[in-house]
């Protein structure tokens, strides 16, 4: 039988299991970006902002629609990460804005109020993109939402109408390689548009029942899974404590009255008293944790299941005010944030005086809300921050709205251009002088790296094989060899000129360092004229980061 409307259970069931097999297939979706480095991420990507949709869904204790919708668009927000989370974020802040103010009387959505939807959800995240790209996931989404639009008007069944706009972002996803040639060279369509394909087959599996059979084929894409990764950021925030005492305990020994109803009760009545809520197990045992201020209040809650044990209750209040003092930190004018991976590299920003690194970058794009809570840590009013990837600024960007610092994007496309940034920072000056001296320092640097090819492809007129060494600027993959070292060296003739007089090598975790050492001998007979530094970076992924000034 049909299923005519959704309702909130529906809803937080759909989104929950389209984190569920976009998670399982974020591989193979990595593995459909452009360039065939190891770094493609936008599988990756799109499965931590679902994933937060996902942490914050199981925090509402009840099924109301108005609910469902806030939870999923904050978690997409708080969690998005990298351009592709950060478009998809936006999708959903679009979706979920338009069921709110058109649902039903009874709190229920119809295939024309979820079409709608769907259009309005195009527009949202084409508004968000400052240069919209057609070919991309803004293409799908919003051919997607024109099309529902159509079907809605003869499928008033959920199940035929996913089906159908399913098949028309099929469709137009496998044209998007004629709509971006560098697609087409790579013989790939959008890694974005098929993500978010995986997340709408989820919903139809949802709706249909078949869960635990679905598989997506990426055959015709020709690709496999690889890869995975997370950001660090590690650690807790220093924000005023609106919970003061951190309880936890367990309760076993149930009466024989407890049911599996009467945890999820304990549960539901935790979420009214404070937050960070766990309350997990089964009627042997239950783990609780909650923030709250009331502990003796959740104790006698739980006390009506059985026998508490391993009690612990923390004053928060007072590991806060320990912390700030030992801290002993006046608000500066000025910080700066950087987002580096890397022993070495991370040490360099240091060096330059940058406040706080977060712990990312290739395969680990940190989401809107770590830049945001690094933000907040700084105890600064304006906050400098450095992207040094073109796939974190756009997160960079959004983390504006999650934080009432005054956050302003260097953008950085490159760990070089970062740090040729922060070598300009001027603490006597102002913040729009340092804004200026920033922009135009990170302008100078020619930025190069040097990596492994993760599939055969043929791309920017080269032929190149898996396994393949490459080497590439910002924009494109310039050469490629069977070692690194000559890669190195036939990058470095590609982008040297005449006004070059610092070359700088950063070499990474798999690279010895008298291999690098004797690399810089190299380099330092072919051009005398220049003053050739090698540092160890450490970064992961790549072999060498290598700028030249």
């Amino acid at each position: 039988m049909e299923t005519n409307t959704i309702n909130g259970a529906n809803l937080r069931k759909m989104f929950n299991y389209g984190y569920a097999l976009l998670d399982k297939n974020k591989g193979a979706v990595d593995a459909l970006n452009v360039f065939p480095v190891p770094d493609g991420d936008t599988g990756i990507n799109m499965s931590l902002t679902m994933k937060s949709v996902a942490k914050e869904l199981d925090l509402i204790t009840n099924n109301d629609i108005a609910n469902v919708c806030e939870a999923i668009t904050k978690g997409a927000l708080k969690g998005a990460r990298g351009n592709s989370g950060v478009i998809l974020s936006q999708i959903l802040k679009g979706i979920m804005g338009e069921i709110v103010a058109t649902k039903s009387p009874d709190g229920t959505i119809t295939t024309k109020i979820f079409a709608n939807a769907i259009t309005k959800g195009a527009e949202t995240a084409y508004k968000a993109v400052t240069i919209p790209k057609e070919g991309t996931i803004l293409t799908v989404i919003r051919v997607m939402g024109e099309e529902a639009k159509k079907i809605a008007k003869h499928a008033s069944g959920f199940e035929k109408f996913f089906e159908e706009v399913l098949q028309k972002g099929e469709d137009i996803l496998a044209q998007t390689p004629e709509m971006l040639p560098v697609l087409k060279k790579a013989g790939v369509v959008d890694a974005g548009g098929r993500g978010l394909l995986v997340i709408f087959a989820a919903f139809l599996a949802v709706l249909r029942g078949t869960e635990d059979n679905i598989e997506i084929n990426f055959d015709k894409d020709g690709q496999k899974p690889v890869g995975d990764g997370e950001a660090d950021l590690g650690g807790e925030g220093l924000g005023e404590i609106e919970f003061a005492y951190c309880t936890e305990f367990m309760v076993t020994q149930m009466y024989k009255t407890t049911t599996t109803a009467s945890i999820d009760s304990l549960k539901e009545k935790l979420m009214r008293m404070g937050d960070s809520v766990i309350c997990v197990g089964d009627l042997t045992l239950v783990k609780v944790h909650v923030h709250t201020n009331t502990p003796g209040e959740a104790i006698t809650s739980a006390l009506q299941l059985g026998e508490i044990i391993n009690l612990k209750v923390d004053n928060m209040l007072e590991q806060n005010r320990e912390l700030r003092a030992k801290m002993n930190v006046s608000e500066k004018e000025m910080a700066l944030v950087a987002v580096a991976a890397g022993t070495g590299i991370i040490n360099v920003f240091k060096d330059l005086g940058v406040d706080y690194v977060i712990k990312g970058g290739q395969t680990m794009n940190p989401s809107a809300e770590d830049i945001a809570e690094a933000a907040r840590r700084v105890h600064a009013k304006n906050i400098f921050v450095f992207p040094n990837n073109k796939n974190i600024i756009l997160a960079a960007t959004h983390a504006r709205a999650l934080t009432d610092k005054n956050i302003i994007v260097i953008p950085t496309k490159s760990i070089n251009e970062g740090i040729s940034a922060c070598i300009a920072f001027n603490p006597e000056g102002t913040v729009e002088e340092n804004t200026e001296a920033f922009l135009s320092a990170a302008e100078v640097v020619k930025s190069g790296s040097v990596t492994y090819a993760v599939r055969t492809t043929k791309i920017d007129g080269l032929d190149i094989n898996q396994g393949d060494i490459i080497g590439l600027n910002d924009k494109s993959i310039l050469v490629k060899s069977k070692t690194t070292a000559d890669c190195v060296l036939k990058l470095v003739e590609k982008m040297h000129t005449d006004d070059i007089s610092n070359i700088t090598l950063f070499y990474g975790e798999e690279v010895r360092e008298k291999d690098a050492f004797a690399l810089q001998d190299k380099l330092s007979a072919k051009y005398p004229n220049c003053e050739i530094n090698t540092i160890m970076g450490g970064q992961p992924v790549y072999y060498y980061l290598i700028s030249l000034e």
